[in-house]
């Protein structure tokens, strides 16, 4: 059963990435689930949602802005991004800080 990320109580920070992908899966597959993996396993780590139709949108929840840096500037991270214009036809990238949240 998928279900909404588990986050501590706020305040942490989301990095929202919004994305229309290229035609053909290049390579995307494969990366996308060893970049998950591997920020999983980044301090400040806090978890991941992801979404796809014709515009897709993935959320990782991080414990701090720094925590948040250093997942882009980690090694493996950059050489996925720089394979972005072979997956993306557009893309944003946003960070925010969470105040508050609520659900079941």
């Amino acid at each position: 059963m998928t279900t909404p990320a588990q986050t501590p109580p706020p305040p942490y920070f989301a990095v929202i990435f919004t994305s229309v992908r290229t035609d053909g899966d290049n390579g995307y597959g494969e990366m996308a689930k060893q970049m998950v993996e591997l920020a999983s396993e980044q301090p400040g780590f806090l978890g991941f949602e992801s979404a796809r139709q014709e515009i897709g949108i993935s959320v990782s929840y991080w414990a701090s802005e720094e925590a948040i840096a250093a997942w882009k500037e980690d090694v493996a991270h950059r050489q996925a991004q720089n394979q972005a214009r072979d997956w993306y036809r557009a893309f944003r990238v946003r960070v925010c800080r969470v105040e508050r949240e609520y659900g079941f």
